[in-house]
C-alpha cells in the first residue's frame, strides 16, 4: 500500500463497514487495497496528512464509559487514561489470526519507540467477548507480548458502545460448525492523543509509520 493510500481523508461518513469481519479472518484479498483496507470502506485520499495512518478530519471522542481491567479495578476510558497518548484495539483471546497478529506489531512498535515516548504511551485491548476473556484470561495474553498493555472487559453493551464511538464495529457470536464461536469485529487501532482520536491504523500499516505517527501524537 503507498503512503498516499494510507493517508485517507475520511468523506460525510467517516467509516463504512463494508463487510462486517467474522471472527478475527480479515477481509479477502479481494476486498482489500487503498479504498478498503481491513474491511472497511473509505471515501477520500489525500497526502496532505499530518499522520501515515488513516486521519480523522473528525476526531473521536474518548467514550465516557467505565469498564474492568484486568486487574480487577474500575478503569473510565476518560478518567483513567492520562496517558498523554492512548492506542485502543479492540479483540478478544480466542481470535485465531488478526487479533495475534496486530498484537504482536503494536509490542513491536512499543518497543521501538524511545522511552521517553514509551512512558507516556498507554496500550489498552477491549475484549469484545467478556464471557470468556476474564481478568486472568486477559492478563495471562497480553503478558505474551507486553506486560504494560491494559486489558479491559464489560458488559458486552458497554463494549458495543464503546466501539461505536470509536469506529469498530462488533458482531457478536458467529457459531461455528465444529462448535464454539467467532466473535465478529473490525481490527483498527485507534490513537487518542488524551481524549480525542485523529488517526487510526488499519491492517497492514508498517510498525515505522506507526511508531512515527505516536511521535507526532505525543509531540507538543
Amino acid at each position: 500500500m503507498s503512503r498516499a493510500g494510507r493517508r485517507l481523508e475520511y468523506a460525510a461518513v467517516a467509516v463504512v463497514v463494508l463487510s462486517l469481519l467474522t471472527g478475527c479472518a480479515g477481509a479477502s484479498g479481494a476486498q482489500r487495497g487503498r479504498s478498503n483496507p481491513a474491511g472497511v470502506e473509505i471515501s477520500g485520499l489525500s497526502d496532505d496528512s499530518a499522520y501515515r495512518g488513516a486521519e480523522l478530519p473528525e476526531p473521536y471522542r474518548m467514550p465516557n464509559i467505565t469498564l474492568t481491567a484486568d486487574n480487577g479495578q474500575p478503569f473510565n476510558l476518560v478518567g483513567d487514561t492520562a496517558h498523554p497518548v492512548t492506542l485502543v484495539f479492540f479483540g478478544y483471546t480466542n481470535c485465531p489470526d488478526e487479533c495475534p497478529l496486530v498484537l504482536s506489531e503494536l509490542a513491536s512498535v512499543y518497543q521501538k519507540l524511545p522511552a521517553a515516548v514509551r512512558a507516556k504511551t498507554q496500550v489498552l485491548f477491549v475484549t469484545t467477548d467478556p464471557a470468556r476473556d476474564s481478568d486472568e484470561v486477559l492478563r495471562t495474553y497480553l503478558s505474551r507480548f507486553n506486560p504494560s498493555f491494559v486489558g479491559l472487559r464489560g458488559s458486552l453493551p458497554d463494549i458495543i458502545a464503546a466501539g461505536k464511538a470509536m469506529g469498530v464495529a462488533i458482531t457478536g457470536k458467529h457459531r461455528l460448525p465444529g462448535g464454539g464461536y467467532d466473535v465478529g469485529h473490525s481490527s483498527q487501532v485507534i490513537g487518542f492523543r488524551g481524549d480525542r482520536a485523529p488517526v487510526i491504523w488499519t491492517q497492514g500499516t508498517p510498525v515505522r509509520d506507526i511508531v512515527s505517527d505516536i511521535l507526532e501524537l505525543a509531540g507538543p
